[in-house]
């Protein structure tokens, strides 16, 4: 018997760390390889870590709820002989299982230390609250410190500097205290609190599960750091109603992958960012950061009543074949529970599809740090005037409305407004005879 140590993937580029959620076997289960050992969840998508090898789990290094760095080992499987393994040695056997105990220690001091803090709407990792706690910094003290990392994140270097330049500081001398004006006695008070909410004993009360509370987070911080504004636009799409008709029969015998609306709107949105540049942009702090990748998010509501955005990667590059391909791949893992963290990660801009549910239009919240996000409202069928060489008339056209919302700091009327009207001209000039 040899001992596997199985370890935590690497989830792409910028995730380092993952939170343990539920162990699907127990000490002394037999595994196959290629199944699932365990769930973990990233600050972006649940995901499954399978086995690479058949055996027996004999020993379990982290519990529920802690948090593993990406590389590092969170369980051993006993084999049979001929698999190739990192084993430890006899001669290192206790020393291995003292630094194991070490690392369990240190890892229930994490998740202890990042039950600080919780107050906050922002985001710090486990490392960074502990250090915070160690030095005694406070709450505000966290939050002001302006993060360099990823969404604005408060790093590591980030507190050290902070603790640092503390500690040189000479304490303040105090100030005589002056009268306040009207204005800073009302920029001075503390926040509103939310209303109590009233409780009676045939109310259900229901605890946020762990996404939930993810989303709750990230839409509050949005509508908090941008300045949303939106723009709407109606589009006559009859004839890529009647063209889609025609060909998703002869499309899905020949590729085996159904043609939904959904490519094709991708496609004019693609297009548009690429006539439009400035909208395909993030904002960090007092700089613009124009992105090289056109990378489209799409909002995929998920079976239990949550929301995730997987992206398709260079969706410019792609043609309708290859966009119906990866909408559909995306959307069924998504349902499925099989997305990787990779797979929701790098978006530029992001639509999402309201009109499955009915709406006619909706005012979406912006994904950050992106600058825009593109609701798709239901197609109807609506009296229009028709205009022809000999004259007006009314008639019946499939029609829906796209509804802009763009972040106002750096995308104003003007652009917003253009980008969501390149994308009807590109939708209501489909050619009907185009090949597919």
């Amino acid at each position: 018997m040899a001992k596997f140590e199985l370890k935590l993937p690497k989830m792409g580029e910028s995730v380092a760390e993952a939170t343990i959620t539920n162990w699907l076997k127990n000490v002394g289960d037999h595994i196959d390889a290629d199944e699932a050992v365990l769930e973990i969840a990233t600050d972006k998508v649940d995901s499954e870590v399978p086995s690479e090898v058949s055996g027996v789990l004999s020993e379990i290094l982290f519990q529920v709820n802690d948090v593993v760095q990406v590389g590092q080992t969170i369980a051993y499987i006993e084999t049979e002989g001929g698999v190739s393994v990192d084993a430890p040695s006899e001669k290192t056997t206790v020393a291995n299982v003292e630094a194991v105990a070490k690392t369990i220690e240190t890892a229930k001091e994490t998740v202890a230390a990042s039950l600080d803090f919780a107050d906050s709407d922002k985001f710090f990792s486990p490392l960074v609250k502990n250090i915070a706690k160690e030095e005694g910094i406070s709450l505000q003290e966290l939050d002001a410190i302006k993060g360099t990392g990823k969404d604005g994140r408060v790093t590591k270097s980030d507190i050290l500097a902070y603790i640092k330049d503390r500690q040189s500081q000479p304490a303040p001398a105090q100030q005589p205290a002056k009268p306040e004006s009207p204005v800073q006695s009302v920029q001075q008070q503390p926040a509103a609190k939310a209303a109590p909410v009233s409780v009676n004993g045939q109310d259900e009360i229901i605890e946020m599960d762990r996404m939930r509370k993810m989303i709750s987070h990230h839409m509050v911080q949005s509508v908090q750091t941008s300045a949303h504004v939106q723009s709407f636009i109606e589009v006559d799409v009859t004839n890529i109603v009647k063209w889609r008709d025609k060909f998703k029969g002869t499309f899905e015998k020949r590729e085996g992958e159904k043609l939904t609306f959904t490519p094709i709107f991708m496609e004019a949105v693609a297009r548009a960012l690429k006539d439009f540049p400035m909208m395909n942009i993030s904002v960090d702090g007092e700089y613009i950061i124009k992105k090289k990748n056109i990378n489209l998010g799409m909002a995929a509501a998920l079976p239990n009543g949550n929301l995730i955005v997987p992206v398709i990667k260079n969706a410019d590059q792609l043609n309708l074949v290859g966009m119906a391909k990866a909408v559909n791949d995306l959307a069924n893992r998504a349902k499925a529970g099989k997305l990787k963290p990779d797979d929701t990660q790098g978006g530029t801009y992001t639509v999402t599809n309201v009109g499955t549910f009915g709406s006619v239009f909706g005012t979406p919240i912006i994904n950050q740090p992106q600058v825009g996000i593109l609701a798709l409202g239901a197609i109807r069928k609506v009296p229009a005037v028709i205009e022809t060489p000999e004259g007006d008339f009314i008639g019946i056209r499939q029609k829906m409305f796209l509804s802009h919302s763009y972040d106002h700091r750096v995308v104003d009327g003007a652009l917003g407004g253009s980008f969501v009207k390149r994308v009807a001209e590109y939708l209501e000039a489909w050619n009907i005879n185009r090949d597919v």
